[in-house]
């Protein structure tokens, strides 16, 4: 019970009849004795001389569970969506039914709740608790406990490893690199314009730099020539002054600049002071 309350349980993927345990099918159960004790044989009620069981499956390999479960009369119309239970018999077997058992199959992955247990009883008046009545059927009870279902995770397939794969095995320690030489670098491509930061490298540095890294350095300014204004270059005007004098510019002394901006903050001084003023009299 405290599996099933738990929800950690294989839900019915299949219910079917059959004569004896030789005829069940390996992944089904046989229902051979009922609840109360009773032998779950449903032949005194069809005029057999061999057995006539239910019996259930859990195999998740078609990947759908039992939804619901019905027991209705041979007039009555199947309802939409249900079907048949299967038949495990013999041969020679020939069954008369007045009522049948129908079921209502859906993928696993489109239900929550499914059909989790069924059992039988052969008193009608007893009752099994968290179970629910289905039906009567020759003098036997049908009940099936529904609810939530845990699916087993799905087993990862074998795969195929080619022997690429195989030569790359972890357990077998690699032979270590060896260090690049000058002759295994890329050639570097001479460019025609190179900036003054470019042509400032040196020869070991270029080779101790990988091709990549050299290229992703090039930027949109390598190539292009830089040079001052005329109305700026001193070299071209021949002095500083003369540089000076156009741009108007005036260098000043600490002095200047202490007689410039130099305020005593007396007015304030005052005010934080609160002198009253002499009256002359």
């Amino acid at each position: 019970m405290s599996l099933m309350e738990s929800g950690k349980v294989l839900p019915l993927t299949a219910v079917a009849w059959t004569s004896n345990t030789g005829c069940c099918p390996k992944d089904f159960t046989l229902i051979s004795i009922t609840v109360d004790g009773v032998a779950a044989n449903f032949t005194r009620g069809f005029g057999m001389k061999s057995g006539y069981y239910l019996c259930y499956s859990k195999d998740l390999k078609g990947s759908v569970v039992v939804s619901d479960i019905q027991v209705i009369s041979d007039k009555d119309s199947i309802p939409h969506g249900y079907s048949y239970i299967r038949e495990f018999l013999d041969s020679k077997t020939t069954v008369s039914k007045k009522k049948r058992v129908i079921v209502r199959t859906s993928p696993v992955a489109n239900v929550e709740m499914a059909v989790l247990d069924i059992k039988l009883t052969a008193k009608s008046k007893m009752l099994l608790q968290h179970y629910t009545y289905v039906g009567d059927i020759n003098g036997y009870v049908l009940w099936c406990r529904k609810g939530p279902f845990s699916s087993p995770a799905p087993k990862a397939k074998p795969r195929s490893i080619s022997l690429e794969i195989r030569s790359l095995s972890l357990e077998e320690p690699s032979a270590p690199a060896l260090p690049l030489r000058s002759r295994d670098l890329p050639p570097i491509p001479q460019q025609s314009r190179l900036s003054n930061r470019r042509h400032s490298l040196n020869a070991g540095d270029v080779q101790n730099t990988c091709a990549d890294s050299s290229l992703q350095a090039i930027t949109a300014l390598d190539g292009v020539p830089f040079s001052l204004h005329p109305d700026f270059d001193l070299q071209a005007n021949g002095t500083a002054l003369q540089l000076n004098s156009q741009l108007n510019i005036h260098i000043k002394s600490v002095r200047d600049i202490e007689n410039e901006y130099n305020y005593t903050f007396t007015v304030e001084e005052s005010a934080a002071k609160r002198i009253r003023p002499s009256v002359s009299t």
